[in-house]
């Protein structure tokens, strides 16, 4: 009998971008290899803060995505993605996942950072006896922290929920050693139970789209240097600061066109500085194929975020920018995850984060480089994508993870075991 493995978690396909893709491609994979994926889910609202068209507030509803079955159980979604009403989301999807049929799982696999759902889910699954591995896609209490949205005494009870909640899990999975180096460091959750399982491009490797039509389209002229952040845009990202750069590259008259696309809770705040900047525009969400056209159409690809994030998080997009193959500027601190891996791909350059001046100077820098080389440098990214980020190494690593937590009288697929 094929080993039976629950994902639960708070976003998934059809939402296109952060942690969906992962769950949603890992779910697909695991079928694929043949284990019994299954998924429990909320409704997609990620990153616009607003159910997508077609799903109901008021009931369950059961899917079928590429081949695996979907519940998806319903819950508010707060329109501002504030903290108490993203707790209370939180909270009211993590009751209803755990009060759904599971079935008889072998094994039950949570992702985080929807930390108390994740929780709430634990406590159904030892009542069962159910091993559960957390999948930690963002560490919870270290974004509360360096973000700001938490300190004291309110972030000394988050980050001892967090820690006892991982202990607690037969496995955890995380996406970066950075982040097994800090919860072994700062959590105590032993280093005998943590794997490392990198996330993995999910857009198309030669994408149909004509490049060229794309900057005709947005209104990119040849002389455009188009500088690009995608995803996200929330408190993380401090997204102000790009504004900020279009405003010193026009005093300045550097051709640069600092460009943002995607959602989130400080879109309407950044729309806002765009009909009043220059050089700074916001574009509407896009597909899959015409982002990643997007990719290859713009000149530099950045990462901007927040001064003093060290810990929390490596952006999903690296993924998706290595594959582009354009050359990448990171607004980071030094010591974090995004620089590591910059350096590891050779993919880019890193400047201080906050300083607007200092990411004009280095889009610059960046794209004479490019021409100056014939594109020859910063190009490592498509070769750490194929060495280290494939989806065929991802799923290998946490197929070794599950089968560890399985009981002894079942067996792994065979699939799983030789790919």
């Amino acid at each position: 009998m094929a080993a039976r493995v629950l994902i639960i978690g708070l976003n998934y396909s059809p939402e296109h971008t952060g942690i969906a893709p992962y769950t949603a491609g890992m779910a697909r994979a695991l079928r694929e290899e043949g284990w019994d994926a299954r998924v429990i889910t909320g409704l997609p609202h990620y990153p616009q803060w607003r159910v997508h068209e077609g799903y109901s507030h008021r009931r369950a509803a059961h899917e079928e995505i590429d081949g695996v079955p979907v519940l998806r159980v319903p819950h508010p979604v707060p329109h501002d993605a504030g903290q108490l009403r993203r707790l209370g989301m939180e909270i009211v999807f993590g009751l209803r996942a755990a009060t759904a049929a599971w079935g008889d799982p072998d094994a039950v696999v949570v992702v985080s950072p929807a930390l108390f759902s994740s929780a709430i889910v634990r406590v159904r699954a030892a009542l069962s006896r159910t091993p559960v591995i957390a999948w930690v896609q963002d560490i919870y209490t270290a974004g509360l922290t360096e973000t700001g949205a938490a300190s004291g005494p309110v972030a000394r009870v988050m980050r001892g929920i967090e820690s006892t909640f991982l202990r607690s899990c037969q496995g955890v999975a995380v996406i970066h050693d950075r982040f097994s180096d800090y919860l072994r460091r700062e959590m105590a959750v032993p280093a005998r139970r943590i794997s490392t399982v990198r996330n993995w491009t999910h857009i198309s490797q030669t994408p149909s789209v004509d490049t060229d039509e794309l900057r005709r389209r947005f209104g990119w002229g040849a002389g455009d240097v188009v500088v690009l952040h995608t995803g996200n845009m929330g408190a993380k990202q401090n997204l102000a600061n790009v504004a900020a750069a279009a405003d010193v590259a026009e005093r300045t008259g550097a051709p640069l066109r600092f460009v943002l696309v995607g959602g989130g809770h400080q879109r309407p705040q950044l729309e806002e500085l765009a009909r009043r900047t220059p050089r700074f525009e916001v574009l509407p969400g896009v597909d899959d194929e015409t982002y990643a056209g997007l990719l290859r159409a713009a000149d530099v690809l950045l990462v901007n975020e927040r001064p003093g994030l060290k810990e929390m998080c490596v952006p999903s997009k690296l993924t998706s920018y290595f594959t582009a193959g354009r050359p990448v500027l990171a607004a980071v601190e030094a010591e974090s995850p995004s620089a590591a891996e910059l350096d590891a791909a050779d993919a880019g350059i890193r400047v201080a984060p906050g300083d607007p001046e200092a990411l004009v100077a280095g889009a610059l820098q960046l794209h004479e480089e490019w021409i100056a080389t014939g594109g020859a440098t910063h190009r490592g990214g498509r070769r750490y994508v194929r060495d280290v980020l494939s989806a065929g190494a991802a799923v290998r690593a946490f197929s070794t993870a599950l089968r560890a937590l399985l009981p002894t009288e079942t067996t792994a697929p065979a699939a799983a075991l030789h790919s």
